[in-house]
């Protein structure tokens, strides 16, 4: 049986990039591959309940020989001259021990996948893909020892927007979309009932591409104020929340406690995102908001699962000018791009009042998702690219 291999150090995160390199083992399980995941613990549970990925087979997890070993991590941190002396060797030999492995357990795979932590490594798979969800051109250092460490690889990138600056930094690579599953796919429109919500989906952080939820409040909370028409609509923000990020979280909580059009809903169901999606008359995207682009294209939004689903949901879609986010939405056909709180304020505002073109706008976006980011369409991509 041919066999391919991941190796994501970010595998855990289990975020829109893992689910997205995941289904594409899922489409080459398909054609006939094991899969094969370097990874100290088995995920199999966790990956199929959060993505709705059915495997035929059980996921291989292996033992991670990538992560250093403790023995390098006590050489990186020397307590007395000797071990001071003796540092960079342990170093080196740690390095070259380490790829020795690399190059000896990877021949024996058919393809494999790497996610980018900055690191390179030599690889001797039959073929080899680096797979790059996030334009970060520290990921991507082009020193002479990673252009030949990677010269049997191949770039592959999540959208138009993350390829165009990877090429600016050298890197030549093919795009690969991700899909969205049958459940939003098979919506029918004709069969929606929707409700006076404006929804917005994304995790509740406030660190590298955040999604804006504060600015988001603000904006609807003026919206009220100066057009009656949005009285009495609510704000729903739904989105995942870590430990990590509950003090964010509480400081958000608390700038809505007396106002009840504003609900903030964490870690929902999948059953429930889809309702909430199907009952949303409008999605608004605003991760990027604020950003120079050009000067920090990593904070922008790389593509915009969230505006998809909400585009195949029905919702009238709006979504911050930058980034992927304007190949995905054309400004007044399938969705809308905003600059600016007040551009969105008055766009928002136009379209409540023309229903004719709200119909055709969902119409349109629709159709949009369903001739780019299908199953089906997607699995012919894997193959072109990756067999």
């Amino acid at each position: 049986m041919k066999k391919v291999a991941l190796y994501d150090p970010y595998l855990d995160t289990l975020g829109g990039g893992e689910k997205h390199l995941l289904s594409i083992l899922k489409a080459l399980e398909d054609e006939g591959f094991e899969i094969n995941i370097f990874w100290n613990k088995n995920l199999q549970n966790q990956i199929e309940n959060r993505f709705r990925l059915q495997y035929i087979n059980k996921l291989k997890f292996l033992p991670d020989f990538f992560t250093p070993t403790s023995h390098f991590e006590e050489a990186k941190r020397p307590r007395n001259l000797a071990k001071r002396f003796y540092a960079p060797f342990g170093r080196w030999i740690s390095h070259f021990v380490r790829n020795d492995n690399v190059l000896k357990i990877l021949k024996n795979f058919d393809i494999f996948f790497y996610v980018t932590d900055g690191s390179y490594f030599f690889s001797s798979a039959k073929k080899n893909f680096v797979f790059c969800m996030v334009p970060n051109i520290n990921l991507y250092q082009r020193s002479l020892f990673n252009k030949l460490k990677t010269a049997n690889f191949r770039f592959i990138s999540n959208s138009y927007y993350t390829q165009s600056w990877l090429k600016k930094w050298g890197i030549e690579s093919e795009v690969i979309y991700p899909y969205l599953n049958h459940d939003f796919i098979d919506i029918d429109l004709k069969d929606l009932i929707k409700e006076n919500i404006i929804l917005s989906v994304g995790r509740f952080y406030n660190q590298l591409h955040s999604k804006k939820q504060s600015i988001l409040i603000d904006l609807f909370n003026k919206l009220k104020q100066v057009n009656h028409k949005f009285k009495n609509f609510r704000l729903i923000i739904a989105g995942g929340l870590k430990q990590e990020d509950k003090a964010y979280f509480y400081k958000l909580k608390s700038t809505i406690e007396s106002n009840s059009g504003v609900i903030l809903k964490t870690n929902v169901t999948y059953t429930e995102l889809l309702n909430l999606y199907r009952k949303s008359l409008i999605y608004v995207h605003m991760t990027g908001f604020g950003v120079d682009e050009n000067k920090n294209p990593e904070q922008v939004e790389h593509l915009g699962i969230a505006p998809l689903e909400a585009m195949a949901s029905g919702c009238l879609t709006f979504c911050y000018n930058a980034g992927g986010l304007k190949e995905i939405v054309s400004d007044g056909s399938t969705g809308f791009l905003f600059n600016s709180q007040e551009e969105l304020m008055a766009k928002l505002s136009s379209i409540l009042s023309n229903t004719t073109l709200q119909t055709q706008i969902k119409r349109r976006a629709k159709q949009f998702v369903l001739d780019n980011f299908s199953y089906k369409v997607f699995k012919k991509r894997v193959k072109e690219i990756i067999l």
